[in-house]
């Protein structure tokens, strides 16, 4: 049995919570947060022990995993905290600020022994999964292009203002929402980014960070790709489009999968599987165990990290940047 402790305990935690309740190589014993009152409810909920300080839950509970879900500024002190007792790390994304931070959680990992996952979750949909076999396969003949669209209100007022602190944050919605789509990308391909071109916009009436982009991307594997994300308001849309020689596919991770035909789109049935969390944490306890690599390594997420640093510095040169 594995023993996890969760530090922080926004939204997020309670998926990671509910998902270890059903596995039965891991047992959630602890959670942290700085607002006691949330740790002190979400302790209460799952049966946990709670403190403020994750240091010290670090110290006394001496877990064998610790799920990280903190604004994203504070993950390379958390990494290094974790690591340093020797804890397993999920860290949720994006990984680090910069790439720089990046090397350093990497280096902290290597240097104490122990794993270093990082949430990328577009790797355990099941129409993400099926959408990889269909480009694998050849059923649509070549992949000639991929169009990645996401709207979303990202300056409700419920949301924390460090999410708005480009300090703190990193970026704005490129950042926090475009992170899935670098990812979803490169997955969908099994290859790298390595060039952009992208125009971003800052029109929020509070925050430093972005509130769109319009990113042209280019992969190693020579397939085109367009991320548009605009976080005003308007209607929420999260499509993915891939478009081939012989048909298109339509993709909206968390919804399903559809395929053309005659001239319209036909949803493709998809077979069972297990929540994306407990898919995402059975893959951490193999890695652990020495079963199998980790797909969402530190090494991994990486790579994101620099293609979201050269996003920024396209909009800011005005060219295209190599990453």
């Amino acid at each position: 049995m594995l023993r996890v402790v969760i530090i922080g305990a926004g939204k997020i935690a309670g998926s990671h919570l509910k998902a270890i309740e059903q596995m039965n190589r891991l047992r959630a014993i602890a959670i942290a947060d700085v607002q006691e009152a949330r740790a002190l409810e979400t302790a209460s909920r799952y049966g946990l022990v709670a403190y403020t300080d994750y240091r010290k839950m670090l110290e006394q509970e001496r877990a064998d995993i610790a799920i990280v879900a903190l604004p994203h500024f504070l993950h390379k002190q958390a990494a290094f905290d974790c690591a340093d007792v020797g804890c397993h790390i999920l860290m949720e994304k994006p990984m680090a600020l910069n790439v720089a931070e990046c090397d350093e959680m990497i280096a902290a990992a290597e240097r104490n022994c122990v794993q270093l996952m990082v949430g990328l979750t577009q790797h355990y949909f099941r129409e993400n999964k099926m959408a990889k076999q269909i480009i694998e396969r050849g059923d649509l003949g070549k992949l000639i292009m991929i169009n990645d669209t996401r709207h979303q209100h990202y300056f409700m007022d419920t949301r924390p203002d460090w999410f708005l602190s480009k300090e703190k944050a990193g970026g704005g919605i490129i950042t926090n929402l475009g992170a899935h789509s670098v990812d979803k990308i490169q997955w969908l391909l099994d290859s790298r980014i390595h060039t952009v071109r992208a125009k971003l916009t800052h029109y929020a009436d509070h925050g430093d960070v972005e509130g769109s982009g319009c990113i042209y991307a280019m992969t190693d594997a020579g397939i085109p790709a367009t991320i548009v994300q605009s976080g005003y308001k308007g209607v929420p849309i999260n499509d993915t489009h891939l478009i081939f020689t012989e048909g298109m596919l339509k993709l909206v991770t968390g919804r399903g999968i559809w395929i053309s035909d005659n001239g319209s789109y036909r949803e493709v049935p998809l077979p069972e599987s297990a929540n994306p969390y407990i898919l995402q944490l059975q893959e951490f306890i193999d890695a652990i165990d020495g079963a199998r690599p980790l797909e969402c390594s530190g090494e991994y997420a990486r790579t994101v990290n620099e293609v979201l640093e050269g996003i920024y510095r396209s909009h800011t040169t005005g060219k295209e940047e190599v990453v």
